[in-house]
């Protein structure tokens, strides 16, 4: 599984729309695809180890593929995440370019990221579908796309995994996560999604993979995961930008 996707790898970028002029989104210099090579590299090119659960940065003495304190405290949904850096900058030009500044093109570049992250998993097992958390209707409108299916959308091309954009749907409006405490945010989301009905099927049974661009306490995406699960899901595994750190 993991050779087929080092095969991907090496012809995904070339299928990407390349955007002219392009400079590097980090440091402005020159560059294709929004990122130069010296940025990649700096940036991007180094993969602490992380937990292999809830992708919380770990002691280098760690290993690659241990389980953090918390997660061994209080198992989440979810059974696994993949993350291409931390919410730190200058990584995080990106991230709040693509949600608040309206970036559009970040969001190939944010998934090849995710894309070679998942690279570094020496056991990835790649899910059978991709899918989002839908955004509420009111943010929807404000904003006038949903970033995580922004990223989504390449992300399943160069995987070629298919994306179920509607798979999951959202009951109830709630309050911005990055709003709250950490202690609220359990709280906010707990019921806000549900399968949709015509995705039954899909789920049952199935991996589904959870995209999305920034996960801060994982509350949001462990909703998410343990309605997929009610519904049927076999297996979890999120695909994420960027982790905020453990403060």
């Amino acid at each position: 599984m993991l050779s087929s996707l080092r095969h991907l790898s090496r012809s995904a970028l070339a299928g990407l729309p390349l955007l002219l002029p392009a400079s590097c989104a980090l440091c402005g210099a020159s560059a294709r695809d929004n990122l130069c090579g010296a940025c990649k590299s700096r940036f991007f090119g180094m993969h602490a180890p992380r937990c292999r659960s809830c992708a919380m940065a770990l002691p280098q003495a760690a290993g690659k593929h241990e389980i953090c304190g918390q997660c061994l405290r209080k198992t989440p949904s979810f059974d696994a995440t993949v993350v291409a850096c931390n919410y730190t900058a200058p990584h995080d030009r990106l991230a709040l370019g693509l949600k608040f500044g309206g970036s559009l093109q970040f969001a190939p570049l944010m998934a090849a990221v995710i894309r070679d992250a998942m690279l570094q998993q020496d056991k990835l097992e790649l899910p059978q579908l991709l899918a989002v958390v839908p955004l509420g209707n009111a943010r929807l409108a404000e904003r006038g796309f949903n970033q995580a299916l922004e990223i989504a959308r390449p992300l399943s091309r160069m995987l070629g995994v298919p994306l179920q954009a509607q798979l999951l749907l959202r009951q109830r409006e709630t309050r911005a996560q990055s709003l709250l405490h950490p202690d609220e945010r359990q709280k906010n989301v707990r019921g806000a999604f549900v399968v949709s009905a015509q995705s039954i099927d899909l789920v049952r049974g199935r991996h589904v993979g959870m995209v999305d661009d920034v996960m801060t306490t994982g509350d949001t995406l462990n909703e998410v995961a343990a309605t997929l699960k009610r519904f049927g899901a076999a297996r979890v595994t999120n695909f994420v930008f960027a982790r905020t750190p453990q403060h």
